[in-house]
C-alpha cells in the first residue's frame, strides 16, 4: 500500500475546543505519524504521514472535528512522506 503525506489547515471554531488531542486521538488509532498544533490566526495545523487509506480517514475525522468545534474548511496539500517522525504529537 502507498505511503504519503498530507499536510492540512483545518479553519472554523477549532481551537480551546481540544481539538489537537483530538488529532492526536485519531492519529494514533489511524497509526500516522506526525504533528498537530495551534497557528496564530486560529486555524489548526498538522503534517501526518502514513498509508493513504488512513491519512484519507483521518481527513474525514477532520472535517467533522470533536463535539465541541465548527470546522468550516480544511485545505489539504499532498506530498511524498518523509520519515522524519516516530510518532504523533502535539508541537509547541
Amino acid at each position: 500500500m502507498a505511503r504519503a503525506r498530507l499536510y492540512a489547515f483545518v479553519e472554523g471554531e477549532v481551537q480551546m475546543v481540544g481539538f489537537r488531542a483530538f488529532v492526536v486521538e485519531c492519529a494514533d488509532r489511524l497509526r500516522l505519524v506526525g504533528w498537530v498544533r495551534n497557528t496564530r490566526d486560529g486555524r489548526v495545523e498538522l503534517v501526518a504521514e502514513g498509508e493513504e487509506p488512513s491519512l484519507r480517514a483521518l481527513l474525514d475525522n477532520l472535517r467533522q472535528g470533536p463535539r465541541a468545534a465548527r470546522v468550516t474548511a480544511v485545505k489539504e496539500t499532498w506530498d511524498d512522506p518523509t520519515s522524519e517522525y516516530s510518532g504523533f504529537y502535539i508541537k509547541g
